[in-house]
Order: C-alpha cells, then structure tokens, then sequence
C-alpha cells in the first residue's frame, strides 16, 4: 500500500514560518560576528602608519601587518567551513568565535613587531569565519525574501566600516592604536558571551538524519514568529555523498542511519565534489569572482589612507591640493566608508529585481568607470569623488556575490563551498596591500589603479559566464540535487 502520509521540506517550513522575530535574533547575532570581521579589518587602515612609526619599519614590514591578517583569512575560511559542514554550524561558530576574540584583544599588548604579526593573522585566521555567519543566517531565510535580508544582512558590515572609521579619528590622535585595538575587538567578546543562544540550522540537522532536532527548532520559530509550520512531517532526504551519485539520482528516501553513513564520509571527499558535474565551471569562475571583489574593495581602502600618508614622501606628484594631516586621513576614509551605505541600499534594490548576475555585471562596471579618473593626479575633491564611488558599487558586488556562492551550491557543500571561495578571495586580500601600499608609497599611483582595473573587469566578465540565476530559487541540500538546478 502506498503511503499517503504528507511531507514537507524545510524550504516550506521556512516560507510558512515566515521572517519574523526569530530571524530577528539570528541576523542580529550573524551581523554582530560582520561587525567584528569589517572592524578588524578596517583597523588595518589606520593600524600600519602609527605602528611603523613607532617601531621604525619598513614600508614591506607594515604591509606585512595587512598581509598576514588576509594570509590568516585564507586558511580559516577554508577551515571553517569544513568543520561547518562537517560538526555543524554551532561548533563552528563557536570555534570562530573564541580563536578571534582571543587574538584581537592579545594582541593590543603585542610587545613588539614579531608578537603582533603572529597575533594578527592567528586572529585573521578567526576572522576567516565570516562565511560561516553567511552561510549559518542564509539557511533560516524563506526563499521568497532571500535576496532582500541577505542585504540587509550585508549592513552590518557597513556598520562596522563606520564604527571603526569613527573610532580611530576619535581614539588614534589622543590614545594610540593600542587602545583602538581593544576597543575594536569588543564586538568579537559578545559574540563570544551570546554564543549559547545559537540554534543549529535545521537544514544541516536534517542533512544529518536529525529530523527531530530541526522540528524542534522549526517549531520554536513558528512560536516565536506567531505562525504555524505545515501540516505533516519534516521530510529528511538530504545526502551528500560523492560515489552515491548514482543512488541520488534516482533516490528520495534513506534511513537517517544511511544518511549519517554517507554525510559521514564527506570530509574526504568536500573538495572533489566541489569540482564534480556541474559545480566545476561555477567554481573556477566565483574563485575570480571573490578574488576581484577583495583585491578591489580592499585595495579601494588601502588606498584611501595612503593617498593621503603618502602625500609629503611626493609633493610633485600629490593629488590632494590641501596640506596633509594624520586628521585628514581619517576624515577620507570615513567619508568614503559611508559610500558603503548608498551602495547596499542600490543592491538591495535591483537584487531581486533584475537578478543575482546581472546586478554585479552592472555594479563592476560602474565601479570601473568611478576609478578610471584615477589614472591620472586629480585635486582632493574629485579623488574623493571617485574612491566614494568605486567604493560604493564594488561594495554591491562583494555583497551579492555573497549572496549568489551559497545559493548555487547544495546544503552539503555549502560552507565549504563559500569558505574555499572565500579563501581564494583573500588572496587578492594578501596581494592588494602590496599594490595599494608599495606602489603608491613610491608614487607609482598609476600603475595601482591600472591593476585594479583590469581586475575589475575580469572579474565582471566572470560573472557573465556564471551558467545559473539563483533569484528567488529554493535552495538544494544535496550533490544531484544541483546538477539540475
């Protein structure tokens, strides 16, 4: 006899639910852990003068400062997302939270140039984690209104870029840079302190055959949300397997025990897959993608501050017409850090309008054109024209990028997938401090801008090649799942 008994995935329990109060908690919680990462960050724009100053280093020995901070990066956003995938997104949040918190406040007592290089890139190594926050947050949206919060979510980035914009021009010229590193490293503390009212994403418990464990908390979030879930039973159908392709294909329904057999086997084979069927082209080609936008959105800052730190060492050559000032460059950079604002609100706007692709192919041009006027000295005005505007729309890029990588790939891969995005996103991260910083410390202010254009493109001709529009697409939780989106 058939069985008639009515099912539902946690897609549908997500729409029924709705975006309500219980979301409210989580984006508050994933964007306190954005703060954090834009803070840590954006201390770097301000951390590297005073420190060289202090400590007489060379102009490689303060990029170094920037650059371990991103090498860091890399390998913790490809390790949390394999422990994320792998133990949960709970533990991997946890594990985030402790390595970050732990660095940035250390390493405000760094008592010399070795200790704090060490420590800055053991706490970019945390900060690697933010994919995580992404990828955690992204799960307990409904599909209807994905595009919409993972912006809003985006702000809290934003935020941090302001804070911390604000913090140095208040605390650097009176206290120093260690008290901004520990007053910067506050955000990191209390996610660390709220870290107990996580829940795990029902969608990764039901990956693991853990159907009971995600109705649990599906069913808190309705009662928090004031809604009701659908009728019928928690459907656990997610697999992830590399060599059960085959069996996925033309299976629906395992054991929880079978599933826990296959999703155990994972972490052996996260990277393969990554590059199987499908997912190989849309990998290669987001790998770009992420490099270009942290090359770019990074190189974008750096270059603000040292347009201006560098204005003295080529007085023939300055572009800024106004007599140079530790206060100055702290003005810049926070006017050019409220670019981010307008810049979300216009990602928000057309990103479920026009879609995920064609709202970074356009927001990469534009910010193509805001920069070409760099290629040549202009008057401090118009240069900070033209760093507002670049700043703006490669910020919309980088956002919905982070948007589109964990909708493509399935609930099994994805915050390896993201992580190892990521990853190679903080390459351009390493590389741009060395452009940003050592060329236009030697005056070559033109042949940086030149670099970062061409990386703009390509990485706007990239996303051209993306095969999938993910716009208001249910998200998959399995390997065959995604071979036919």
């Amino acid at each position: 006899m058939t069985d008639q008994t009515t099912t539902y995935t946690t897609d549908e329990a997500l729409i029924a639910i709705g975006f309500g109060k219980f979301q409210g908690w989580l984006i508050v919680y994933a964007g306190l852990g954005s703060i954090a990462e834009a803070m840590e960050v954006m201390i770097l724009s301000f951390i590297g003068p005073s420190v060289r100053s202090e400590w007489n280093l060379s102009s490689t020995e303060e990029s170094l400062i920037t650059t371990v901070v991103f090498a860091g990066m890399l390998i913790g956003a490809c390790s949390w997302g394999f422990i994320s995938d792998n133990f949960g997104r709970r533990k991997g949040l946890l594990s985030i939270a402790i390595v970050t918190s732990g660095a940035s406040v250390l390493s405000a007592f760094s008592p010399n140039y070795v200790s704090l290089v060490i420590l800055r890139c053991i706490g970019g190594i945390g900060l690697g984690g933010g994919p995580t926050y992404n990828s955690w947050f992204l799960e307990f949206v409904p599909a209807p209104s994905r595009g919409i919060w993972m912006v809003i979510f985006a702000t809290f980035w934003t935020v941090g870029t302001i804070v911390e914009a604000s913090l140095a021009w208040i605390i650097m010229p009176r206290y120093g840079w260690r008290w901004l590193l520990v007053v910067s490293s506050i955000p990191t503390v209390a996610a660390l302190m709220f870290y107990t009212l996580v829940p795990e994403s029902p969608r990764y418990l039901c990956l693991k055959g853990q159907t009971t464990e995600a109705y649990n908390i599906l069913k808190r979030a309705s009662v928090v949300n004031q809604s009701q879930l659908p009728y019928g039973i928690l459907r656990s159908d997610q697999i992830s397997c590399s060599d059960d392709l085959d069996t996925l294909e033309n299976t629906r329904l395992l054991s929880p025990k079978r599933i826990n057999q296959i999703a155990s086997k994972t972490s052996f084979s996260s990277l393969w897959m990554l590059f199987s069927s499908n997912l190989s082209k849309t990998t290669f080609l987001l790998w770009i993608v992420f490099f270009g936008n942290s090359f770019s959105y990074y190189g974008i800052i750096l270059l603000t501050s040292e347009l201006s730190n560098r204005q003295n060492l080529c007085t023939s050559f300055t572009i800024f017409t106004v007599n140079g000032s530790e206060d100055s460059t702290y003005r810049d950079v926070f006017i050019t850090s409220l670019a981010e604002v307008p810049g979300l609100v216009f990602a928000a706007f057309i990103v479920d309008r026009i879609g995920r692709k064609h709202s970074m192919e356009l927001m990469f041009f534009i910010g193509f054109i805001f920069l070409l006027p760099l290629l040549s000295f202009q008057s401090e005005i118009f240069t900070i024209i033209s760093l507002f505007g670049s700043r703006m729309f490669i910020i919309g890029t980088f956002t919905v990028a982070n948007i589109y990588a964990p909708e493509i790939y399935p609930t099994a891969l994805r915050a390896t997938g993201v992580g190892i995005a990521s990853s190679v996103g903080r390459v351009g991260g390493i590389i741009s401090p060395l452009v940003a910083v050592q060329l236009v410390g030697d005056c070559h202010q033109t042949a940086a801008v030149v670099l970062f254009e061409v990386v703009i493109i390509l990485s706007g001709l990239c996303v051209m090649f993306l095969s999938h529009e993910t716009m208001a697409q249910e998200l998959v939780d399995t390997v065959s799942e995604s071979v036919s989106p």
